[in-house]
């Protein structure tokens, strides 16, 4: 593993009435390297901003974490070197289908998690916003 990961949990434990199965942490050390981070990603191409043709939670946050691991790819990384997410829903009642998404993503990397419930995000078809930090080891 990349970073030192403190007091690792998976939420199937820590929220036990949810169908969940993320693996986090409470915190993340790093040492040295380089930081990148990245601007809250949403269920568009990086190419051309286009949306994808989803109203689908699941589907809408496939698209933003395959973003994201292609954005700490072309920084150099992998997956292995994201260090913290944080999550924007625009309707709580997609928490369990965003969260299960991205836990396909960040099996076995415990990055630290905020979830946040919003009212709205910069377009209304958007459900999903994630914004994600990964620090390359040197």
């Amino acid at each position: 593993m990349a970073h030192t990961r403190i007091r690792k949990f998976n939420t199937k434990d820590t929220y036990p009435e949810q169908n969940l199965n993320n693996d986090l942490c409470q915190a993340v050390v790093t040492q040295g390297g380089k930081i990148v981070w990245l601007r809250g990603q949403c269920p568009q191409n990086l190419d051309d901003a286009v949306n994808i043709d989803s109203h689908d939670p699941v589907e809408q946050t496939h698209k933003v974490m395959q973003n994201i691991k292609q954005l700490i790819e072309e920084a150099g990384g992998r997956m292995e070197h994201l260090v913290k997410v944080v999550v924007y829903l625009t309707d709580v009642r997609h928490r369990e289908a965003v969260y299960r998404t991205m836990g396909e993503y960040i099996k076995g990397v415990y990055p630290v998690s905020t979830g946040l419930v919003v009212q709205a995000l910069a377009r209304p078809e958007w459900l999903v916003e994630i914004d994600a930090t990964a620090v390359i080891p040197e």
